[in-house]
């Protein structure tokens, strides 16, 4: 058996049965794609500015190989029965500790053999889609996600660096072809016909708005009850309509989570957080997002309007809290 069948077999074995192989090299050909999107002014506060850092695998390890890509799927249903909501991909465990322990298995792994072997989980800046796209994971679609045949889009990608000498994979030939379904389900139009991504707009993207420590008024009434991420553009593709559910079972959704209750979310102290909300993959932005658009969604979707009596010390929630409550005059 050769170094990659066994790398896949044990892969397998843990429950990860999407991986691809390419070759670790700097991808200079995605320099005049970042750089025009730097001069569109398109990037936003969660992207390395420095392209160099995108684009070059051995400034994270000297003397790599070979690349292998492999995807984690998280949904467990396509359920959404609410008007609030998390993204899928916040229900269940925060997928960076999730993966990190599978990858420093699979490392281990790998360095059983004599290889060296470092794992990356969206802890570089390194292009993880079009890498993935590169070993035949998936492809990637018009709304910038990797697309998987068997998961679909739901899925996080890890990435691992070697110097094993492994033959790479094959890019699939799958597009999206003339569907642009997404373009016209996105309620902001931050997906854009053209040129594969290039003018796609992530800082209108409501996934990010909901991110974001601080947003502008016009974008109260667009949040329409999302709390943390934005599905719209997956629940509508059509690669994302009969697909397998995952099996990894730290992605099981947490019921707090699937089941909102706005009030629990308006009133969160940092006990709750702790205990409930900093362990699943919207945590890292703190409390005071999720409070936040809480607030907002309790608002305008006229759920509950007599939050007057509410105590907050933080000074932006409150002052969030006022601009919708002299928006809505009450």
């Amino acid at each position: 058996m050769s170094n990659k069948e066994e790398i896949i077999e044990f892969c397998k074995e843990n429950g990860l049965d999407v991986i691809g192989f390419s070759e670790c090299r700097t991808f200079h050909e995605l320099s005049p794609y970042f750089n025009k999107r730097k001069k569109l002014g398109l990037e936003n506060e969660f992207e390395e500015s420095i392209v160099d850092k995108r684009i070059n695998p051995f400034l994270y390890m000297l003397g790599g190989k070979t690349i292998i890509s492999i995807a984690f799927p998280y949904l467990y249903d396509t359920d959404q029965n609410q008007d609030t909501y998390f993204s899928k991909y916040t229900l269940g465990r925060d997928y960076h500790i999730v993966a990190i322990k599978y990858m420093e298995n699979i490392c281990k792994f790998i360095e059983g053999m004599g290889a060296k072997a470092i794992s990356l989980v969206d802890s570089n800046a390194l292009p993880e889609r079009y890498i993935a796209s590169l070993s035949g994971v998936g492809f990637i679609g018009k709304n910038n996600t990797l697309i998987t045949q068997k998961y679909g889009s739901y899925v996080f990608l890890g990435e691992i660096i070697t110097d094993l000498v492994i033959e790479p994979d094959k890019p699939l030939k799958q597009t999206c072809g003339n569907c642009e379904i997404c373009l016209e389900a996105c309620p902001t139009k931050s997906i854009v016909s053209g040129e594969l991504g290039i003018n796609n707009n992530a800082n209108i993207c409501l996934s990010y708005i909901t991110q974001k420590k601080n947003i502008e008024d016009s974008w109260f009434d667009k949040l329409d009850g999302r709390i943390f991420g934005c599905d719209t553009c997956q629940s509508r593709c059509p690669c994302n309509q009969n697909i397998e559910f995952s099996l990894i079972k730290e992605f099981k959704p947490y019921k707090y989570m699937e089941k909102v209750d706005l009030k629990v979310l308006m009133n969160i102290d940092n006990q709750l957080f702790k205990e409930k909300y900093k362990i699943t993959s919207c945590g890292w932005r703190g409390k005071n997002i999720i409070k936040r658009n809480a607030i907002i969604s309790a608002i305008y979707m006229e759920k509950n309007r007599n939050i007057s009596g509410e105590k907050d010390t933080s000074p932006y929630i409150r002052d969030y809290y006022y601009r919708l409550l002299r928006l809505f005059k009450l």
